[in-house]
């Protein structure tokens, strides 16, 4: 069973994060931020996602892997990998709507594949370094 999500999903260290918000809500301008500081994207616009033995993968369509939107430039060539197992799921909002202290969020993707989510606003400028940190810490789990 696959599922097609309109998001963005990078690959930090081997470790999927998966970006979803309305058009404009910062998706590709957060993945291209951690791409600079040595993130790979697996897909931008479209995502498939799909369970595998490492659980949930997110994957890119091949006509659009290594695509990525740069809003106001177009569309470029970025590095890229074709799959990641997905890890975690970043809901992307104002500022204001960023909980301080949240409780667990999970999100079942697909049947008996729950996904830990968060509210992130994307603009800050330490926006990538809380995907990574938060990537990082699901990962010592």
């Amino acid at each position: 069973m696959t599922l097609l999500i309109h998001g963005t999903c990078v690959a930090v260290e081997g470790r999927g994060a998966l970006f979803r918000g309305a058009s404009g809500s910062g998706k590709s301008d957060l993945a291209l931020r951690l791409i600079e500081r040595g993130a790979q994207l697996v897909a931008d616009d479209q995502v498939v996602i799909d369970a595998g033995e490492q659980g949930l993968m997110a994957w890119s369509e091949p006509r659009l892997q290594g695509k990525l939107e740069v809003r106001g430039i177009g569309i470029l060539d970025v590095p890229s990998v074709a799959a990641a197992p997905l890890l975690a799921i970043f809901d992307l909002c104002a500022p204001e709507d960023v909980p301080r202290l949240p409780e667990a969020e999970w999100s079942e993707l697909l049947p008996g594949h729950k996904v830990r989510v968060f509210h992130l606003a994307p603009f800050e400028a330490s926006a990538p370094d809380k995907v990574r940190l938060t990537l990082a810490a699901l990962t010592q789990l």
